[in-house]
């Protein structure tokens, strides 16, 4: 069974328990307070278990010059790509007023720490865990610091490769096991043919000791669903209000219908898998009494005669009698009285009764 450890207070993920669902804000809040703290109720209200930021310290993200890049595109808030981050960077006791929303509301609230500097500050704002972005997924300074902390970590694999993915393990679990690992793909949004959700597999087998998720940018709940049907332990989608407002990532998030919608169906899915081991279920009786089938006579057949497959026949038949998969185990059975043709056939119409027929 796959690690289980304490993501958050109380909540605990891997083995066979819920899968973690995390609402990705982002920078969706379009940089104001009031609609971040709307899609931070959105989430609670649509049954999600975290909501999730993105926090940065520019200088320390950014080589100057890219900040001072004009940024043109129909998506900007500024006229420089430093002007258009800015904008959507909340400051810390902003950060504060968010976290302190989530708590009164009921739900968990992280954020991904994009540099070094974001991650100190969000272990003094002392989130429950620490989501390392697909960018800094290869960044084993940054990994190091963070697993230091001391914080679980959830790590997306956005862009890497499993020979990637295999080093940032070997770096993070000897410093702090209580991790997982994400499959992702960094494209916004996400064409199916590119989302390979059998590398879920790959990292299950690649990782057995540590939970495994996924974090989608497709279009859609459908292969989220199937995610956590392969055992996807944690799940991350981005979320908006309204997919058409300004921002490259509002396109590959879901809106509140859809978040409540994927919420609810991966609770039926968890139900749904159930137990691994097939067997008659109690529920199956109405449907057993009415159309289960039962061995029966084919022929009258006389006290003495000793069955032959061509004597028997199998039919609905109430009550039932000796089931379909024991008919070859009567054959050279002798029958003890008369039987009517149709007429059910019992183990105690044949001889030696007490002896397994099959």
């Amino acid at each position: 069974m796959p690690l289980e450890f304490e993501l958050c207070p109380g909540r605990l993920i891997g083995g066979d328990h819920p899968c973690f669902i995390i609402a990705e804000i982002g920078q969706n809040h379009q940089g104001d307070l009031e609609t971040a703290k709307k899609m931070i109720k959105m989430a609670k209200d649509c049954g999600a278990d975290c909501a999730k930021f993105q926090k940065s310290e520019l200088e320390h993200r950014f080589i100057k010059s890219a900040l001072d890049r004009p940024y043109t595109s129909k998506h900007s808030w500024g006229k420089t790509y430093g002007d258009h981050k800015r904008h959507l960077e909340f400051s810390h006791d902003q950060y504060r007023e968010l976290q302190k929303y989530a708590n009164e509301i009921g739900i968990f609230f992280t954020a991904s720490g994009m540099d070094e500097m974001a991650v100190e500050f969000l272990h003094e704002l002392n989130v429950p865990f620490f989501k390392v972005a697909s960018a800094d997924a290869n960044n084993f300074p940054y990994l190091e610091r963070v697993a230091k902390k001391g914080r679980p970590l959830v790590i997306s694999s956005g862009m890497q490769s499993l020979d990637t993915m295999c080093r940032t393990y070997q770096i993070v679990k000897p410093i702090n096991p209580n991790f997982c690992i994400l499959q992702c793909t960094s494209s916004y949004p996400l064409d199916p043919e590119h989302v390979n959700l059998r590398v879920i597999k790959t990292l299950q087998e690649a990782f057995p000791d540590i939970p495994i998720g996924y974090s989608g940018h497709e279009g859609g709940i459908a292969i989220s669903i199937v995610a956590v049907a392969l055992g996807a332990k944690v799940l991350e989608r981005h979320v908006t209000l309204d997919k058409t407002w300004r921002g490259s990532d509002h396109q590959a998030s879901l809106e509140p219908s859809e978040l409540a919608e994927l919420v609810r169906s991966i609770r039926t899915v968890e139900i749904a898998m159930g137990s691994p081991i097939k067997q008659f279920i109690p529920c199956e009786t109405s449907c057993f009494q009415k159309l289960g089938k039962s061995v029966v006579a084919k022929m009258d057949i006389t006290a003495g005669t000793v069955l032959t497959s061509n004597m028997l026949t199998v039919k609905v038949a109430e009550p039932a009698g000796i089931p379909p998969e024991e008919i070859y185990s009567l054959v050279g059975k002798k029958v003890k009285r008369d039987v009517g043709e149709d007429e059910i056939i019992t183990k105690e119409t044949i001889e030696d009764n007490n002896k397994k027929l099959c």
